[in-house]
This record gives C-alpha cells, structure tokens and sequence, in this order.
C-alpha cells in the first residue's frame, strides 16, 4: 500500500496551456519552464511568425507526466474565444497561462473571460521584459524598479479599460527566467492548484531561484517519511540481511532523484555549463556532499551515522530470525530510523550544493 501511494504521486498528470498573440514569445516560454533552450532537443519550435497551427504538447524531459501545451495563435480579425476553447479542447488543462508581449488587447480579455466562465484558471503574462528593460537602460534617468512598475501598471490600467477587477500581471523574461516575477508566478499557482498538483509543479519547475531550490527541498522532504516506513515494513521480514540491502537499494534512489530534481545530475550540469561558460570540474569543486563523487554504499555509509546505524539493524534482523515478534518491531523501528536520517542527511547537504551551484552560475545573489 506504502509503495502504490508513493508510485501513484508520481503519476499525476499536469497539463497547462500557454497562449497569446503570434510573436509574443509563447514558444520560448513553453521551452523556458521546461528548463530548455529555443534549439535543444525536444524544445518547441520558434520564429518571428506563427509557427504553431495546432496544440501541441511538450513533455518535460524529466517528468513524463507534465505537459506544456503551445497552442495556436489569437488575435486574428474574426477571433472567438469560445470557439478557439473548444478547437484547443479547453477541458484538458489545469491552468492557461496569457502571454502578451506588448499591452493586452481585447482578444486576450475575450479569451480570459471565457476560460473563467468554462470553470479554469488563467495567468496573465507580459513577457520579454528582458527586451523593454534594455531599451529603457539607454536613458539617462534609468530606474529598473520604476521602469517595472511602469510596464505592470500600464498593463493593470489598460486591462481594467476593458473590465477585468484587480488584475495580475506577471514581468517575465523566457531568457532570464530567473528574475522579474517568476517567484510570484509559481506562488500565485502553487496557492491555486489541488493540494495533488502541487508537488509536481514544484519539482517540474527549473531550479533557477533559490525560493524554487527551498521549496523542492520541502516537497521531497514530506516525501522521507513514507519512504521510511516502506524500509520499516521490510525489515519486519525475518530474513538476515534483507532490510540492509532493501536500505541501501532506497536510499540510493532517492538521491538519485534528489539530484535530477536539483539539477545536479551529469546531463543537466552539462547544460548549465553551456550557458554559463563554466566547466562540470568548476561546479563540482563547489559543492560539499560526500556523494559527489558517486551514489554507492561507500558514500552513503558516510551520511551521519550511517555506518553505525545500518550494523546495529543487521544485528537486529539476526534476533528477529531468533525471536520473530518482538524482533521484528524493534527491526521495523530501527530500519525506520535509519533511513530516515540518511535521506535527511542527504536532502540537506544535495539542496545546499544546488544553491552553491545557483548562486555561482549567475555569479551574484538570487
């Protein structure tokens, strides 16, 4: 029952849908917040005209089960909102996200409506704010704080001209994700998806804040306790060295998947090289987990306590093979135990090297 619960979570599915007029950068978006660039692999197709005819999904290349979904184009002459929802089959999204390059215009305020009135939520999006901050920059007077406000207020204004109450805008640069409004963004999502989605947006999400990196690490952590009694219920088995071997089997999965969450798997360090100009060498000399060197029974063994913990279950798992009933509990406890500071452990030092390797990729504070 403990590994169907733990199994199932990872097979809910998240499907969100990014739309808004040709050119205004829906495609790069789509690519941005599954951590890929506009000429990777596996990344939606990009150009100055519209290039998406009809939806399409995009799998995130490390959970199967999160679709970004491209849809087509608005703002044509004879656009109709629910018309256009139901080409797109509007029922298979948890969210739509608006983008708009420029001010929102009446097509977008026709299809937000809509979208509300079908019983979905929807983000209102300005996008390249990387593009407007560098040509105010040439001005003398140049404030990025008040050039922000600017741009958001001029947007709020311009969508309660068309009757929307209390507008959201959210300043987002697809090519520095990172900054502007992308924290409040995946907050103002967090907050309003089911209680189930949420932890497969949190880890979905690119590791490129430290406010993502703080919260990854929250959600893997509520995973630990689960993944403890799963050992806990095998150590109960009176079989000399099962719970040993079923502990380290784990654990070392779930580092595995500690660091493909993080980013600080092979493949994905080999990206973050390409853009930063950095080596795999240079970032790997920055971080402090003994596992950097490899997930074996050598690192993990050097988790606190580790060593100690994992002979004393042994020796237990020999009493309960003497002594079933009473040695089973006490082997169930301990393997619990065990396990549990090991991930811990591991989750503490695996999360303060993906900061390490944030704060040193952007080479200032986040």
């Amino acid at each position: 029952m403990i590994k169907e619960v733990l199994d199932k979570q990872d097979l809910v599915e998240l499907n969100i849908g990014v739309t808004g007029e040709s050119g205004s950068g829906k495609s790069t978006f789509v690519n941005a917040f599954r951590g890929l660039g506009d000429e990777e692999e596996g990344s939606a197709k990009t150009g100055p005209v519209e290039t998406t005819m009809e939806p399409k999904a995009y799998v995130h290349p490390k959970y199967k089960n999160v679709k970004v979904w491209d849809l087509p184009g608005i703002g044509t002459p004879n656009f109709k909102a629910n018309e256009y929802l139901k080409l797109v089959e509007f029922e298979r999204y948890d969210f739509f996200i608006i983008i708009a390059s420029d001010r929102f215009r009446e097509c977008h305020i026709q299809l937000a409506k809509e979208i509300v009135r079908m019983g979905k939520r929807f983000y209102f999006v300005r996008s390249k704010i990387d593009s407007s901050i560098n040509a105010e920059k040439r001005k003398k007077s140049f404030d990025q704080k008040k050039t922000l406000d600017t741009i958001r207020e001029d947007c709020e204004k311009g969508l309660r001209k068309i009757s929307i109450e209390d507008p959201v805008v959210f300043l987002i640069s697809s090519f520095e994700l990172g900054k502007y409004d992308l924290n409040l963004l995946q907050d103002r999502m967090e907050q309003e998806l089911p209680q189930h989605k949420r932890r497969v947006l949190m880890l979905a999400l690119p590791n490129i804040t430290l406010e993502i990196n703080e919260k990854k690490k929250k959600v893997l952590q509520e995973n630990i306790g689960k993944v403890a009694l799963l050992s806990a219920s095998v150590a109960t088995v009176p079989l000399p060295g099962l719970s040993v071997a079923m502990d380290f089997a784990i654990v070392i999965k779930e580092i595995e998947t500690y660091y493909s969450t993080f980013g600080l798997d092979d493949p994905s360090l080999q990206k973050l090289c390409e853009r930063s100009g950095k080596t795999i060498e240079e970032f790997k000399s920055l971080m402090k987990s003994p596992m950097i060197g490899g997930i074996n029974p050598a690192s993990i063994l050097s988790l606190a306590g580790a060593a100690f913990l994992l002979v004393a279950e042994n020796t237990v798992e020999y009493a309960v093979s003497l002594i079933p009933l009473l040695g089973s509990v006490v082997a169930g406890g301990l393997s619990y135990i065990t396990v549990s500071i090991m991930l811990k452990r591991a989750l503490k030092d695996i999360a303060e090297d993906a900061r390490i390797v944030l704060m040193a990729s952007v080479q200032t504070e986040v």
